[in-house]
C-alpha cells in the first residue's frame, strides 16, 4: 500500500471505554499507542459507552455506542411500558441504525479490542452483545474489516445471545482470544474456531514509558496491594448468591486482619472507580468492627481514576492480591508476585499462563486460611518467582508485537 493511502486509512475502536472501568481505558491506551506509532497518518474513532470523556482523555473522534434521544420515562403498569416500547422504544432503535450507518461511512476497519464483550451476564442491551452486533453488521454492509483482538469470552447464558456472539463472530476478517479458557467456550456454545488464534490480554502491550519507577517506595517496608472488586454476579456464576458475596469479604476481611497483625500495611486498589468504592467501604467498615485495634493510617485508601495513578499504587506494594483481572495483570506488568481471587475462568487462565496457578484462589470457594497459606508461600519465593514473571511478560509483549504486525499486513 502506497503511503499517501496510509494517511487515508479511517479505522473506529469499539468498546465500553469511558467508564473509569482501568481494565478497560488501559486496553484502550495499548492499541492506541500501537497504532500512532504504526499508522501515524490514521484517521481513528472510538465507539464508545461514554464519548466525551475519550475525546478528552485520548484527542480523537468518539461517538456513543447507543444513543438515548428520548429521557428516561416514571412508568407504571404493563400496557404503559409496552406503549412506551411501541412508540418511543422502537423508532428510537431504528434511528441508532440508521446513525451507525451513517457513522460507518468511508470506515475501513473496525477492531474489537480485548476485554470481554462476549457476553450476557449483563443482559443483552447496554454491556451485552446486542450493539456489538448492530455495529458489526452495518460495518461489514458498509465494506469494512472486522478484527476482534485478543478478546474474552463467556459466559453466555441466553439462546438470543448466544445467536448475536455467534453471528457477530462470523463477521469477523480476523479473531484472536486472550486466553484458550475464551476460544474453548465459545467452540462450545458452537462457534467455529478452526483458523482462530490466542494472543494475550492487549494490556501487556502497555507503553513502557507508562512503567513507573519501581524503586520509590512509601515509607513502610511491607506493604500488601489488596485488590477488591464489587462482586461480578452472574458473571462468575449462573445462579449467583448473597451468600458468596458475603463470603468473599468475610474472608478477605480475616486475611487483612491477619496481615495487619503481622505487620504488614495494606494499600487498597480497585480496578473501576465507580463500582469499587462501594465494595472498599464495606470492607473498610467490616474491618473496623472486628479488627480491635485498627489503625486507619495503616490502609492506605486513595481510589486511582487513571491508569496511570493505579500503576503507580501497585508500584509501591511489595505482593499485590487482588480480584480485578487487570489489577492482577498490571501487577504482574510490575514485575509483583500476586494472588488472582478469581472470579472468571479468565483469571484462571491469566495465571496458568504466567506459571502461577497454586496463586489462584477460586472466589466462589474462598477459604481465608488458605489464602494465608498462599500468602506466606507466595512470600517465600518472592525472590525466585520474579525472574520467572518478568520472562512471561516479556513473552507476551513479543507475542502482541506479532499480532499487531499481522494487522497491518491486512492494511
Amino acid at each position: 500500500m502506497k503511503e499517501g493511502n496510509r494517511k487515508c486509512l479511517r479505522i473506529s475502536f469499539f468498546g465500553h471505554f469511558g467508564t473509569l472501568n482501568l481494565g478497560n481505558e488501559s486496553t484502550l491506551q495499548a492499541i492506541l499507542c500501537h497504532f500512532r506509532h504504526l499508522l501515524p497518518g490514521a484517521r481513528v474513532t472510538c465507539i464508545c459507552t461514554e464519548p466525551e470523556a475519550v475525546a478528552a482523555a485520548y484527542h480523537i473522534e468518539a461517538i456513543p455506542i447507543r444513543r438515548n434521544v428520548v429521557g428516561p420515562w416514571k412508568m407504571h403498569g404493563l400496557v404503559t411500558k409496552w406503549l412506551r416500547k411501541l412508540i418511543v422504544g422502537i423508532p428510537m432503535e431504528l434511528y441508532r441504525w440508521f446513525e451507525a450507518y451513517r457513522r460507518t461511512e468511508n470506515t475501513d476497519m473496525l477492531i474489537i479490542p480485548g476485554t470481554g464483550l462476549l457476553t450476557d451476564a449483563y443482559g443483552l442491551l447496554n454491556w451485552g452483545p446486542y450493539d456489538l452486533f448492530k455495529w458489526s453488521l452495518i460495518s461489514k454492509l458498509r465494506g469494512c474489516k472486522i478484527l476482534f483482538l485478543s478478546v474474552g469470552a463467556g459466559p453466555v447464558h441466553s439462546a438470543l445471545g448466544k445467536f448475536f456472539v455467534k453471528f457477530t463472530l462470523s463477521l469477523a476478517n480476523f479473531r484472536s482470544y486472550r486466553d484458550e479458557a475464551s476460544m474453548k467456550y465459545l467452540r462450545a456454545i458452537g462457534v467455529p474456531t478452526d483458523g482462530d488464534r490466542v494472543y494475550p490480554d492487549l494490556v501487556f502491550s502497555l507503553a513502557r514509558s507508562l512503567i513507573p519507577d519501581q524503586t520509590v517506595k512509601r515509607g513502610t517496608q511491607h506493604l500488601v496491594g489488596l485488590g477488591l472488586m464489587l462482586y461480578a454476579g452472574k458473571y462468575s456464576v449462573k445462579s449467583p448468591t448473597t451468600a458468596i458475596e458475603t463470603a468473599y469479604l468475610d474472608n478477605i476481611v480475616v486475611f487483612a486482619n491477619r496481615l495487619l497483625l503481622q505487620g504488614y500495611d495494606i494499600r487498597l486498589l480497585i480496578g473501576d472507580a465507580c463500582d469499587d468504592q462501594q465494595v472498599t467501604r464495606e470492607f473498610k467498615s467490616l474491618l473496623r468492627t472486628q479488627v480491635a485495634a485498627y489503625d486507619d493510617d495503616r490502609i492506605v485508601d486513595e481510589p486511582a481514576h487513571s491508569t496511570e495513578q493505579l500503576l503507580s499504587q501497585i508500584a509501591e506494594t511489595d505482593v499485590v492480591v487482588a480480584t480485578r483481572f487487570h489489577n492482577v495483570l498490571l501487577a504482574l506488568l510490575l514485575n509483583k508476585p500476586v494472588i488472582a481471587i478469581s472470579f472468571h475462568h479468565k483469571c484462571a487462565a491469566l495465571m496458568e499462563q504466567m506459571g502461577l496457578s497454586e496463586y489462584c484462589h477460586d472466589i466462589n470457594h474462598m477459604n481465608s486460611d488458605r489464602l494465608i497459606e498462599q500468602f506466606q508461600e507466595l512470600e517465600r519465593n518472592a525472590e525466585k518467582l520474579k525472574p520467572l514473571i518478568r520472562e512471561k511478560v516479556e513473552q507476551a509483549r513479543k507475542a502482541l508485537d506479532e499480532q499487531y504486525n499481522l494487522i497491518f499486513k491486512m492494511l
